[in-house]
């Protein structure tokens, strides 16, 4: 059994929002929009320094008390992160105690997801391993060993995120998804994997991303969109 805070994952899939910008804000229509959990974006929200972003997620938690997962996305992965490396895990290590659960890069370096993943153990934190490819979808072999190293990494949930070029490539993912033996986030980003944000969780995918405002992944829909087009489908 996998939670995040008091979500309870096996019971169903959780509807993360994605807190990039103006989070109070964000926060606040993500809540009324149906969000389970809330992922701050540290690399997005423009907060560098250790005790404003725990002043941040005191007020966050005091107005909107749902579940946080923390993550400082590298650059390679899709994040707007531009300090040290040093930095970057620091306030990931700083901030943990005050969130439910993290998100470490599988391309982050060693010593760092190490850090990351050897606290968050400690503190009994969930840890989520990701890993995203913005050009293509690999076999589904490719996509397997991914996951594997994920878990093997100490991931609680492996989350993966892929490009989809063709309908084969989401299927692919799905077909994955679905015969995955520990728990999985995956998403096929772009216009012709956009429905997987909806038909994954069906196949077992645990967490789904949606945004708040502007979308800050290919393909992501809104909260709304996400909350309303599953009902439809249950």
């Amino acid at each position: 059994m996998v939670k995040i805070g008091d979500f309870d994952l096996s019971k169903g899939a959780a509807v993360v929002a994605v807190i990039s910008d103006s989070p109070m804000e964000q926060a606040r229509a993500a809540h009324l929009q149906g969000a389970d959990i809330l992922e701050i974006r540290l690399d997005l929200i423009g907060i560098e320094d250790t005790k404003s972003t725990l002043e941040l997620l005191a007020a966050l938690k005091a107005e909107v008390n749902i579940p946080r997962i923390a993550t400082n996305r590298l650059p390679n992965d899709g994040g707007k992160w531009n300090g040290t490396e040093e930095d970057r895990v620091q306030i990931l290590l700083d901030v943990l105690s005050s969130v439910d659960a993290v998100d470490v890069e599988l391309a982050a370096p060693v010593a760092s997801m190490e850090k990351i993943i050897t606290f968050a153990h400690e503190l009994g934190k969930t840890i989520i391993v990701s890993h995203h490819d913005f050009t293509k979808t690999p076999p589904i072999e490719n996509m397997e060993n991914l996951l594997e190293m994920a878990w093997k990494c100490g991931g609680d949930i492996a989350k993966f995120a892929a490009k989809a070029n063709s309908p084969a490539d989401t299927i692919n993912l799905l077909r994955v998804t679905h015969e995955a033996t520990k728990p999985v986030c995956m998403i096929s980003m772009g216009d012709i994997g956009k429905h997987t944000r909806v038909i994954a969780p069906f196949y077992g995918s645990v967490l789904t991303y949606g945004a708040v405002g502007e979308a800050v992944a290919p393909g992501q829909l809104s909260i709304a969109e996400l909350k309303r087009t599953m009902r439809a489908l249950l």
